[in-house]
């Protein structure tokens, strides 16, 4: 019986279903006419006058009343139109345009006829804006009736459309987008894992945080974490502050803000970005065949820049996570100037959190501590107390279309105070540390002729560093004080001597002061040392771009003066190249190759100064025991584009000289020792990546055999501090309606490390103080590093302006074990310790976000 009532309900509903299309099918559309001749006709009907004028009349359509009444006619129409409708007498009327109107339109996809929702409608010279709701619906009332609305919305071609052209929508306007096709840039980028991820003309990447998907583990475009997904970039030790790009360390990273040279990057020793990205409009990640303009960074840059251009509305948003709060804003004061700003606290200090408990273990963890000979543990008691914050702020000034100016300013702050008490021998050492970097800076852009341009930049930053620790009952205590003052001047011209070939031209004026300074109470030291370089560099490049943008080759030349005020001067020429052509439709090569050269380096203080918590002070080079770092890089890669496919291979040869011990992180016989070598590393990446409308999938494969030679050493060539063999991602993200999700496998092998000799041969007791005895240079390897993550974020309206996001995120799943780093070190008995530095264990967090 259920069965056949189950059979006969689903016939009865196909039937009455089918019978209510006929029947709509039936329904006459609505008869439309011209409403002076419907006015005309009433007069003949009705016997009565209307007073009009005829050119506001003309041009407007209704659909005929079903009324007989003459009054309910007229309300129909005035709704219809929103005319001015007055009865002067029993006889005459007069109808006249109202001044305002009331809008209601519905934004569509004019290919899939789809509501798209989000889209930005605003009305030209006037403060009134409003974005479409889900339904991509959207309503103003009052709007000047000859004012003009522009809509738009990412991907589809902006649309300009009068006030007036909504008035006879029934029952509302629907305003068809056309999709924005750009045939040039589908031949010359392809999106990347995902979106606002982009591989352009010239191999660079850029990223875009307002177009940003979703990637596993980050529930926030967080720049320096999503860099970390392509191959070929990875922190070794899972910080911001640490990325290595092809092997390199950190320092020789030139990371730019506004074109601003940053030398802070991150907050709670670099497990979080210090840039705010709801203000960033493009990330740009150049890995080698860097344009003559740029100097510094001889791994690799990160160029960060912020929104541009004068938005007409006010718009901005904040949100808060479990590590901090943020807020950032554009505010225009006319058409021509405007005001954006951002600022962010960490929670840290007065919120005790699931994360910060995981970011606090991984940055403070209870060091484990074992005795080798001995085996027995020793336990640490450790008392913290963290904060950071930092604000940003960027005027914006159109003095015309040809010249723009735009100054802006960073701060960035970070405190902290620890102290820890060894519970087997009762003794509490005592540390902080202030570390702030400001900086401002200012670019003029101008545009003298169609085929000449300019850009007049210039910055001014100041990094400090300061530490105090106190050790034993303060029977010592040690101040260290590192300062980086910095100020540069730059001017680029841009001359178009065709359609397809540019020639820049510049000249960079920099002068870099670095002071040193440490005070040490038992027994007494008092030390300062300040160093100054200037640079100046001259450059030239030409760029060559074919008309159907299937080749582009620039080459160029930078020219360097250094001069180091007390020790040297130095001429370094540095010539680039840049070459990319399609060998196929789909297949395309690159051939990219730089000699670039440093002045600053960071020396890494490590081992008991900071209890196994490093300290990185900035150095210039001296010509001598600090020599100017310098590079050589090659690579040819071969890209695989079609449809929603990417596969990309890419081969590279790297050399660095002039590195120190000091700048390497070295653990063991070399630590103290300061020579001067070198690195190679030679390296394969591949990227296979295959993208859907609402899903990608990606799997990424890096291989490197980076060796360091230093000649003084046995055995003079080893492997480096960075050589990590095989690193694999795999990963997908997936989009269902207004939910993001993703999830990500990483792998990598174990990092170099050094080991002592096995007993009695492990410690060297022919000289006090006793040493350890090791064997050769990073002749073992830590375990594999393995990480599982995930991620989601759901996007919803709060109202017709205000939209919010709310997401949630996981590092280390699994809650692996990973093994960042070990290295050993002789305690108070001469007994060898193994010290041990672990992974971010299973970190939770979760965001949530407005935007207007």
């Amino acid at each position: 019986m259920p069965r056949r009532f189950h059979r006969h309900l689903s016939a009865f509903i196909l039937i009455l279903l089918a019978h209510l299309s006929i029947r709509a099918q039936e329904v006459p559309s609505p008869e439309t006419i011209n409403l002076r001749t419907y006015i005309l006709q009433l007069e003949e009907d009705y016997d009565v006058k209307f007073s009009f004028v005829d050119e506001d009349l003309s041009a407007l359509t209704v659909e005929i009343p079903q009324f007989t009444s003459l009054p309910l006619i007229l309300e129909d129409i005035r709704e219809q139109t929103q005319l001015l409708i007055n009865k002067l007498n029993e006889r005459y009327y007069t109808l006249s345009k109202s001044s305002t109107v009331d809008l209601c339109a519905r934004v569509l996809d004019n290919f899939e006829r789809s509501t798209i929702s989000g889209a930005s409608i605003e009305v030209l010279g006037s403060s009134i804006a409003t974005i479409a709701d889900m339904n991509g619906e959207f309503r103003l009332t009052n709007i000047p009736r000859k004012a003009v609305l522009r809509i738009r919305h990412i991907g589809f071609r902006t649309q300009f459309v009068t006030a007036e052209d909504f008035v006879t929508a029934s029952p509302c306007k629907e305003i068809a987008l056309g999709v924005n096709y750009q045939q040039l840039e589908e031949v010359i980028v392809y999106e990347l894992l995902t979106s606002g991820l982009t591989k352009q003309l010239d191999a660079s990447i850029t990223m875009n945080p307002g177009e940003f998907g979703i990637l596993p583990g980050q529930i926030e475009p967080d720049v320096l974490q999503t860099i970390q997904a392509l191959p070929g970039i990875k922190s070794i030790d899972e910080t911001v502050s640490n990325i290595n790009i092809r092997g390199g360390t950190n320092d020789q990273n030139l990371i730019l803000w506004d074109n601003i040279k940053m030398y802070q990057s991150g907050h709670f020793f670099g497990l979080i970005s210090a840039f705010n990205p709801y203000l960033t409009e493009e990330v740009t990640l150049i890995k080698n065949g860097t344009s003559a303009q740029y100097s510094d960074g001889v791994s690799g840059i990160i160029k960060m820049d912020t929104n541009d251009e004068i938005k007409d509305i006010a718009y901005g948003g904040g949100g808060f996570n479990l590590i901090s709060g943020d807020i950032y804003g554009h505010i225009p004061f006319r058409g021509d100037m405007a005001m954006q700003f951002s600022a962010r606290r960490s929670i840290t200090d007065f919120l005790n959190t699931p994360t910060y408990e995981q970011f606090a273990g991984r940055a403070f963890q209870d060091i484990q501590v074992t005795n080798t000979n001995t085996s027995t543990d020793r336990d640490f008691n450790q008392e913290q107390n963290f904060y950071f914050y930092d604000f940003s702020g960027k005027f914006l000034y159109d003095y015309n279309e040809d010249h723009k100016l735009r100054l802006s300013f960073i701060y960035i702050n970070n405190a902290f105070d620890y102290k820890e008490t060894d519970l087997r021998i009762s003794t509490t050492n005592r540390n902080s540390l202030d570390q702030e970097n400001i900086s401002f800076g200012g670019t003029l852009n101008s545009s003298w002729s169609d085929r000449f341009k300019s850009s007049l930049q210039g910055y001014y930053t100041q990094y400090n560093l300061d530490s105090f620790t106190s050790t034993v009952a303060d029977r010592q205590q040690l101040t260290q004080r590192n300062i980086v003052d910095e100020r540069s001047v730059r001017l680029n011209t841009f001359y178009d001597l065709s359609s397809t070939l540019t020639w820049l031209n510049g000249y960079q004026l920099t002068e870099t002061g670095i002071t040193n300074g440490t005070i040490v109470t038992e027994p007494p030291f008092d030390n300062e040392s300040k160093s100054v370089i200037r640079g100046h560099a001259g450059y030239t490049e030409l760029q060559y771009t074919s008309d159907n943008k299937r080749m582009h080759i620039s080459g160029g030349l930078r020219v360097n003066y250094l001069q180091n005020l007390d020790t040297f001067d130095e001429l370094i020429l540095e010539p680039r190249l840049n070459f990319h052509a399609f060998l196929a439709n789909n297949f395309r090569m690159e051939i990219l190759g730089e000699f670039k050269n440093q002045v600053t380096n960071q020396f890494i203080d490590l081992d008991e100064n900071f209890l196994g918590i490093e300290k990185r002070r900035w150095v210039l080079s001296d010509g001598q025991e600090i020599p100017i770092t310098k590079s050589k890089q090659a690579s040819i890669g071969f890209n695989y584009e079609k449809e929603n496919w990417y596969i990309g291979l890419e081969g590279f040869y790297k050399e660095v000289d002039g590195i120190s011990t000091s700048t390497q992180g070295f653990q063991n016989q070399n630590q103290f020792n300061g020579e001067i070598g070198k690195y190679d590393n030679k390296g394969v990446e591949f990227l296979i990546n295959h993208r859907e409308a609402n899903f990608s999938t990606w799997l990424s494969y890096t291989f490197n055999d980076n060796n360091y030679t230093f000649e003084d050493f046995i055995p003079p060539n080893f492997p480096n501090n960075r050589d990590i063999k095989h690193s694999i991602t795999a990963a997908t993200t997936y989009t269902y309606r207004n939910l993001k999700l993703g999830v990500g496998f990483n792998y990598r092998t174990g990092k170099p490390f050094t080991e002592p000799l096995d007993p009695p041969n492990d410690i060297d007791t022919s000289d006090f103080p006793f040493r350890i005895n090791y064997n050769e240079p990073n002749s073992s390897r830590l375990p594999a590093y393995i990480r599982l993550d995930a991620s989601a974020v759901y996007d919803f309206p709060l109202s017709r302006r205000v939209n919010a996001s709310v997401g949630a995120s996981v590092l280390n799943v699994l809650d692996r074990e990973n093994i960042l780093n070990t290295y050993f070190r002789l305690d108070e008995q001469f007994n060898i310790e193994t010290v041990k530095s672990l992974s971010l264990g299973f970190t939770p967090n979760v965001s949530f976000r407005v935007r207007f």
